[in-house]
């Protein structure tokens, strides 16, 4: 599903959310397992959510982050929680490429839990250090094709979002750049805004900041649309790449043979936290959209990301070596 598509479905559902008073569910305090270390996107959204979570369901929701092996232990946690509801997964990009970098998993990613919503929509955009002398996308990709392998990118980690963005850009654009992958995305970070690497994807939340401050510069917008609080950066779409569109997003889910009345229960509770002008205000601020898709979408959604994950792995190469 587009994101234009996505958008317009989320704004309809935040704007029938509201108080839901449904009989017995939840009876006892709720966990939310955001599977990375605190500080991180996933993490910030269940934070801005939480207090609207627990007025909306009338229990203490408490959020216990369980990082490692890319998502795959905090998703392991939840899968094997008892299928009443009462254990949520707020995660993200490893959800999709787990399935394909971990084939060996004691749980499986497709059958383990239910669909709640997509929660969130994290753009991503193309950036160089302030200095680079690739001042467009075009400068970077002529001295990509011009010296295959000399230009090197940044990201969080082999199979995440940054990574799969490389590698889809490069098909498209033609060229062999070199991958550093790094321990999280603050230390690529770190290392692209002081120049040791050529260019990364990044998220907007996390780049947006540097690009305002004069310490990177942006090349292009990820997504189809240009991002808000950017508008003058045009997408790679709107340059030529014909139909990049490699968001990065957050999801929530419960446990697979949940009932039900708890499944519908957290979906307009999701949607009603997602609705209030401090969490909207908040996104805005750090360049991340609210959505808020039903289960059966969200569902959909995920069926296609994990394909379109998988191709591209499949594609490069990508292992966890």
């Amino acid at each position: 599903m587009s994101f234009h598509r996505r958008a317009l479905l989320g704004t309809a559902l935040l704007s029938a959310a509201g108080p839901v008073l449904a009989q017995g569910f939840p009876t006892q305090p709720l966990r939310l397992i955001p599977p990375y270390p605190p500080g991180g996107g996933t993490d910030t959204v269940a934070r801005l959510l939480l207090p609207h979570l627990i007025a909306q369901l009338g229990q203490n929701v408490v959020i216990e982050n369980r990082g490692g092996a890319g998502g795959s232990i905090g998703a392991a946690e939840v899968a094997r929680a008892p299928k009443d509801g009462h254990t949520m997964l707020l995660d993200s990009m490893g959800h999709v490429v787990n399935p394909t970098l971990m084939p060996g998993l004691p749980f499986d990613y497709a059958t383990a839990f239910a669909p709640i919503t997509q929660l969130t929509w994290q753009p991503q955009m193309l950036v160089v250090p302030a200095n680079s002398p690739y001042r467009t996308t075009a400068d970077l990709v002529t001295a990509a094709k011009a010296r295959p392998g000399t230009v090197s990118y940044a990201s969080s980690g082999n199979g995440t979002g940054a990574h799969l963005a490389m590698v889809e850009f490069s098909r498209l654009a033609g060229i062999e750049v070199t991958h550093i992958p790094y321990r999280g995305g603050g230390p690529a970070m770190t290392d692209l805004v002081a120049g040791n690497v050529n260019c990364a994807f990044a998220s907007a939340a996390a780049a947006t900041a540097h690009v305002q401050g004069g310490r990177l510069r942006a090349l292009g917008a990820a997504g189809l649309r240009r991002i808000g609080a950017l508008p003058d950066v045009t997408t790679l779409d709107e340059q030529g790449y014909r139909g990049f569109d490699f968001d990065e997003w957050n999801g929530l889910w419960t446990v697979a043979g949940s009932p039900a009345a708890a499944v519908t229960r957290l979906h307009a509770a999701a949607l009603f936290a997602l609705n209030q002008p401090d969490v909207r205000q908040r996104l805005d601020q750090i360049g991340i959209v609210p959505v808020g898709s039903s289960p059966d979408d969200f569902a959909a959604f995920v069926v296609a990301q994990r394909d379109r994950a998988a191709r591209l792995i499949r594609l490069a190469n990508i292992t966890l070596g």
